[in-house]
């Protein structure tokens, strides 16, 4: 095994503060996801729908749910625990209340809108 020179103990500090420097950088600057503050509350159904299931449900990434006639605790219980690739949302995503809302929406709402 080869003994470091002063040089090489030099450029090893070097670049080990570069990346230290360049992760804290990253982490730093990376975009944080805004959450909703502190006692927000969705306005309806109609808005859940339109800013979070929309994206998936009328771009034909996930199945058509309008007009579908579903039982509003079986869309609750899908949006909670997710179903195949649709992700499961916490309550600190959809609160208890507007679930309800976007279930009867869903649930009531026809496929044309």
């Amino acid at each position: 095994m080869k003994k470091m020179t002063p040089d090489h103990r030099s450029l090893t500090v070097a670049v080990v503060v570069v990346v230290a420097l360049g992760v804290m950088t990253a982490i730093a600057w990376a975009d944080k996801k805004e959450l909703p503050a502190q006692g927000f509350a969705w306005k309806d159904g109609a808005e859940v729908y339109a800013k979070i299931c929309a994206l998936c449900h009328d771009t034909t990434v996930g199945p058509v749910i309008l007009g579908r006639g579903h039982d509003p605790a079986y869309i609750q219980l899908i949006v909670r625990h997710g179903n195949r690739a649709m992700p499961a949302f916490r309550a600190s995503e959809i609160d208890d209340q507007s679930l309800e809302k976007l279930a009867e929406y869903v649930s009531k709402t026809p496929a044309d809108k």
